[in-house]
């Protein structure tokens, strides 16, 4: 009896359990349709969808590269000294020839004018020395034309000249004697004229070889005398010189990326006073790969795109390839202009450059607008339509052409791809598509 009654008080515990869980699971139900009733059913994101589309496409070959300045110098002083004036500041624009910086120039002043002294003493002493032998500026020397040796080239001549006629008028005095026709004191007093002559002719002679030698001594004093003057000149030019070294100009035309001089610091030869760049134009250094090396062409287009300017091509030609491979990278480096008139592009800009070829090829391209690009890892990704659902892909973007844009690689022909609310999907997110039919189940990425 005792047992019984035992039995029936354990079943009675088990049916209040019972009773319990099920008033909870009513209890759960009836809170579950309330919330239903209240929120009604999950919406479904509704997007419009595009279709990937093929196009021929110019062949091309994708590199990444920097821009560098066209030029670029640390613009140095050809002289040391202390910096007076700085026109100039970071960031300006300067033409070819204008003043960066000057120089302390006093000393180099005072060296200019004893220069300047020294070379008009030289140039009087020249001057001097021409007028001594009748040397006109700028003549050439004869030493037959100097008044002294004129003189006694006269001299000569007319002593030569006496000289034949005393001879001669001996010699009839001599043919004369013979026939009686004059005495002998007339011959010998004929004779002996002739020999005076004669001595004469010698003496005039010598002295107008004399004029000759001392016109030619005194035409090398003027020798000397130019060379002291062309000394002097040279100088003078090194005095000068000294006074243009205390201005700084710009080599060439471009913009001052640094200044790092002030007002009173001292310089020497080798201290830096400003950098200059040429920006117009920019060059682009790229490394291509060596299986398309055969392909690439001198003035091949170049199109560039950099992180700074997202949408924008800047277009370029390839000025340069190298003729050998880089053993360790396996690449060939070429170097294409870009003219950057706008100066949008600046030195250092990290690029991403299509370097077109010659043939086609087939493309996938997109509307911009299907894309989502962050700019801050610098990548690009769609969202395509499968099965309802939107899938993730990270795709390779290539040139723009207009409002499409070309896709390199994480899509293919035909994928439907979402072309609004980028921003509210994620993987795996159901989606109500409007467009296009999606490709079925199965199809590659």
């Amino acid at each position: 009896m005792r047992g019984s009654m035992k039995l029936q008080g354990i079943v009675a515990i088990l049916a209040a359990i019972g009773l319990f869980a099920a008033a909870g699971c009513n209890s759960t139900s009836k809170n579950i349709s309330l919330t239903e009733a209240a929120t009604g059913p999950a919406k479904v994101l509704k997007v419009a969808t595009v279709r990937a589309v093929a196009r021929e496409v110019s062949s091309s070959v994708q590199v990444t590269g920097s821009f560098l300045a066209e030029e670029s110098s640390d613009v140095a002083p050809p002289a040391a000294g202390r910096v007076t004036e700085t026109p100039v500041d970071a960031g300006a624009f300067v033409k070819q020839g204008q003043l960066l910086a000057k120089l302390e120039d006093r000393d180099a002043q005072l060296r200019l004018q004893a220069a300047l002294a020294s070379e008009q003493q030289a140039e009087a002493s020249l001057r001097q020395a021409e007028s001594r032998i009748g040397l006109v500026q700028g003549g050439k020397f004869d030493a037959n034309n100097v008044p002294e040796v004129l003189s006694a080239k006269a001299s000569y001549d007319s002593a030569v000249a006496q000289a034949k006629n005393a001879e001669a008028d001996a010699q009839r005095y001599a043919a004369l004697i013979k026939t009686g026709d004059v005495s002998q004191s007339a011959y010998d007093k004929a004779r002996t004229q002739a020999d005076t002559a004669k001595e004469q002719t010698n003496s005039s002679r010598q002295l107008y070889e004399a004029a000759l030698n001392s016109a030619r001594q005194n035409f090398q004093g003027v020798i000397n005398a130019q060379a002291s003057l062309a000394g002097a000149r040279a100088q003078t030019a090194i005095a000068r010189k000294a006074v243009e070294d205390t201005i700084i100009n710009a080599p060439f035309t471009g913009y001052i990326s640094s200044r790092p001089v002030a007002v009173g610091q001292y310089v020497a030869l080798t201290s830096k006073i400003a950098t200059l760049v040429r920006v117009t134009p920019l060059k682009l250094e790229l490394q291509v790969q060596e299986s398309n090396a055969p392909q690439l062409k001198l003035n091949a287009d170049v199109e560039a795109s950099v992180p700074g300017y997202p949408g924008r091509t800047f277009h370029g030609s390839v000025t340069a390839i190298n003729p050998t491979v880089d053993a360790n990278s396996r690449t060939v480096a070429v170097e294409a202009k870009f003219a950057n008139q706008d100066l949008a592009l600046k030195p250092g800009m990290f690029a991403t450059a299509r370097i077109l070829l010659n043939g086609s090829s087939m493309g996938i391209f997109l509307p911009r607008s299907s894309v989502l690009t962050d700019s801050s890892t610098n990548s690009s990704q769609v969202f395509f339509i499968r099965d309802g659902k939107a899938r993730v892909a990270v795709v390779q973007l290539g040139a723009a052409d207009g409002d499409m844009i070309q896709i390199l690689s994480g899509i293919s022909a035909d994928f439907v791809v979402a072309n609004n609310h980028l921003q509210d999907l994620f993987d795996g997110e159901p989606v109500d598509a409007d467009g296009p039919t999606p490709p079925a189940a199965g199809t590659g990425e």
